[in-house]
């Protein structure tokens, strides 16, 4: 707010142009195209992202119709045995009966 009240009108134009001369650099920017995302349910929409290239599919794994935060239901997700290999190497540490 300060910033607001010190630059105000045309103080505040002049001092966000670029002096004559002075460019901004070249080729500092990522690409920025249009994508397809897919979400769990097989539902998809159209972005522009500077993710892939032009055209890309992106599929997603989670998203919010299916991540616990949003829905209130806990379900593991198991990626490549990670439950089973933990249960494996920490299975006997529980409390025996």
């Amino acid at each position: 707010m300060a910033y607001a009240r010190r630059f105000n009108g045309r103080a505040a134009i002049a001092a966000c142009r670029i002096p004559q001369g002075r460019a901004m650099k070249p080729d500092t920017h990522p690409d920025y195209h249009e994508i397809t995302v897919i979400m769990t349910d097989g539902s998809s929409f159209t972005t522009r992202s500077c993710w892939g290239k032009p055209g890309d599919t992106l599929r997603l794994d989670i998203d919010p119709k299916s991540h616990p935060a949003w829905t209130g239901v806990q379900r593991i997700i198991d990626t490549g045995g990670q439950v089973a290999k933990f249960n494996k190497k920490f299975g006997g540490l529980g409390i025996k009966k």
